[in-house]
């Protein structure tokens, strides 16, 4: 039986004193035995945590209602799915310039947005032949799944997208475009540098794909494939459950099961799609990681890395969920 409650958020909201908040929060997951990652920026919030139930709940109210947050996450928005055991090894809260990273100063879904687009009217925005449909995600997420007849932007993470805007649409800006993503953060961003840039109807899908599997029947669906999440669940289906997919610690690409019966593929060091793309100091760094891993779990435990990092590296999962 599925025990874990995982929930996925996000809220854009202006917060200067966002700072401030990443101690609290971390606190309170940790007393909580929640894991996951969120991400703080000026912006506002994002990313994925998991726990029991009551945990879950408990976290919702808090970050709602507590005086500290100064109502900043009270219209907060979440998905949620479950999951048989915790998908996350620890829990983390970092601090970011941008809890999606577009990269481009200015834009932002508290100026400008485009129009949302609830799960259960999406079937007829995307049928019409009128429409462009971009998925706003990633080359390795849209490789295992996406909507009949989107268009894959071809982009190894989102702070391409708006070059990609830039020399494939911007010739369409009086036609009608509607974009997607995971949980509905990406696509919300996209529609307001597509409004910045000219654009006159531009539409997402509420939610994000998430929020679409979970409430379109499947025999109605227009969803081909699975959907790719950030966490050690990897990928689920429609009705959220949980896919059938793995993935690369190396190039993390999603990868099946017969891809992980390939030969090229080598747990924790490489699969298909990077065997021949790694240095032979980056194959060195990963076995040994992979050998630190093992040896642990013939210990019993767990080997994890950083709980607490107020770091702006240059990518981490939930900047491009």
């Amino acid at each position: 039986m599925d025990k874990y409650l995982v929930t996925a958020l996000y809220h854009f909201v202006n917060i200067d004193q966002f700072k401030s908040f990443q101690r609290p929060i971390l606190d309170f997951c940790k007393a909580n035995d929640i894991k996951g990652t969120l991400l703080l920026a000026k912006e506002g919030i994002n990313g994925t945590i998991a726990g029991l139930s009551d945990a879950i709940t408990k976290f919702h109210h808090f970050i709602k209602s507590d005086p500290l947050f100064l109502g900043a996450f009270e219209n907060i928005d979440h998905k949620e799915s479950w999951a048989s055991s915790n998908p996350f090894y620890r829990m983390k809260v970092k601090l970011k310039k941008e809890i999606v990273t577009l990269g481009i100063t200015g834009i932002s879904p508290k100026k400008n947005v485009g129009q949302y687009v609830d799960p259960l009217d999406w079937n007829n925005l995307i049928s019409d032949p009128n429409t462009i449909l971009v998925d706003t995600r990633n080359d390795y997420e849209y490789d295992i799944g996406t909507f009949k007849n989107a268009i894959n932007p071809n982009t190894k993470t989102f702070r391409e997208f708006p070059e990609y805007v830039k020399k494939n649409l911007g010739g369409q800006k009086n036609k009608k475009i509607a974009m997607f993503c995971t949980g509905g953060i990406r696509c919300e961003k996209a529609t307001s540098l597509l409004l910045d840039e000219g654009f006159d109807e531009v539409y997402h899908l509420k939610g994000g794909i998430l929020k679409y599997l979970e409430n379109v029947p499947k025999e109605e669906s227009l969803w081909e494939g699975e959907c790719f999440v950030f966490d050690q669940r990897v990928s689920v289906k429609h009705g959220l459950a949980e896919g059938i997919y793995d993935q690369c610690y190396a190039c993390r690409h999603p990868l099946n099961p017969d891809e992980i019966n390939s030969s090229l593929y080598v747990k924790g060091e490489s699969c298909p799609y990077c065997h021949d793309k790694l240095s032979p100091e980056k194959k060195a760094s990963l076995h040994e990681r992979q050998k630190q891993i093992e040896l642990a779990k013939a210990r019993g435990e767990q080997h994890i890395g950083r709980e607490f990092d107020d770091s702006v590296t240059k990518k981490e999962f939930h900047e491009d969920s």
